[in-house]
């Protein structure tokens, strides 16, 4: 499974790249509005894709079929591996069906159910996003949904990446990872837990304890 950082900050995403353990990033507005840097959208978009080779989805403001297309094409051309986030809706499927024949890569996000994930599937969106968190904080089951999503998707061989989104903790990613989701998409702090354990932090005061002994 793929791992992409859920952030707009440049500092996190930096260390991330580092791990090499991280294959694209996610952003939105409101990450970019948290991020506090004074850099322009223009100029955080590129200096994010500078950091990461893999995909970099962002998200504009358009909701109208040919405004989205429009700035679809014009975020694309900031760097060669933007992907353009479109929230779901009757606009931004066709939208997307006319930007991925362009050559221009779609991540259709904000996705609740397996009939908008089917309908994004269909139109040729590169990326799925559903929402885990979201539906969990609505008392709805979200990895039922990516299993679901899972199933179909693999059933009718759609090109479709699904992208977990809205990750909370470790546990969501590995669920999604042992349902076969091709992505999941986690804020830093989730991906900083992935890497520890209170049993490998137990060994590890063992090990230089008895390192010190040795010295000794």
């Amino acid at each position: 499974m793929k791992i992409f950082l859920d952030s707009a900050n440049l500092e996190e995403i930096d260390k991330a790249s580092k791990l090499k353990v991280v294959d694209g990033v996610t952003t939105n507005p409101t990450l970019m509005a948290k991020s506090g840097v004074s850099l322009s959208m223009k100029e955080l978009i590129k200096k994010i894709s500078s950091l990461i080779s893999g995909p970099v989805s962002v998200e504009g403001a358009a909701t109208k079929k040919e405004a989205i297309i429009e700035e679809g094409i014009k975020l694309s051309k900031i760097a060669k591996n933007i992907v353009y986030k479109i929230p779901i809706s009757e606009d931004g499927l066709a939208a997307s069906y006319e930007l991925e024949k362009q050559g221009v890569k779609t991540n259709i996000t904000l996705v609740f159910s397996l009939s908008q994930a089917l309908l994004s599937a269909k139109v040729g969106a590169s990326f799925v996003s559903p929402f885990i968190g979201r539906l969990e904080d609505n008392g709805e089951d979200g990895l039922k949904l990516i299993e679901d999503i899972v199933s179909v998707f693999n059933h009718y061989q759609f090109k479709s990446q699904i992208i977990a989104a809205s990750i909370r903790n470790v546990s969501h990613v590995k669920k999604a990872a042992i349902l076969g989701c091709h992505i999941a998409t986690i804020p830093y702090k989730v991906l900083a837990q992935m890497y520890r354990h209170h049993l490998t932090d137990k060994g590890l005061e063992v090990f230089l304890s008895d390192w010190q002994k040795i010295k000794k």
